[in-house]
């Protein structure tokens, strides 16, 4: 197996929601640690959205395994913030046999 190259440095956050006090909530990020990544970007395509027409880029993130019983594990619904960039995750896989990396597959999405 080829180990990663972990040489960016991205925060992993997960959704927080406080009522607002009229009965519905807020919602806000927080951080759950830095790690040290290997990101990669695929190809971007468009997408039309109601009348807006923006554009969703694959990208896959390599991080080192966590405990399934650490808050900070990435998983599903959670997201990478680096620097104005956040890759919301939409699936995490074991990279190797021996389950010493995680590689997630984010998006990016941006406007036109």
């Amino acid at each position: 197996m080829i180990r990663p190259h972990l040489n960016r440095r991205l925060t992993l956050e997960a959704e927080a929601r406080t009522a607002d006090g009229a009965g519905g909530f807020v919602s806000v990020w927080q951080a759950l640690g830095t790690v040290w990544a290997s990101v990669e970007v695929g190809s971007a395509r468009e997408v039309v959205g109601g009348e807006r027409l923006g554009s969703v880029q694959p990208v896959k993130v390599t991080v080192r395994a966590a405990d399934e019983a650490d808050p900070a594990r990435p998983e599903r619904g959670k997201r990478f913030r680096e620097a104005g960039r956040v890759y919301p995750i939409q699936a995490v896989q074991l990279r190797d046999p021996r389950g010493m990396y995680l590689t997630c597959q984010c998006t990016e999405e941006g406007g036109a």
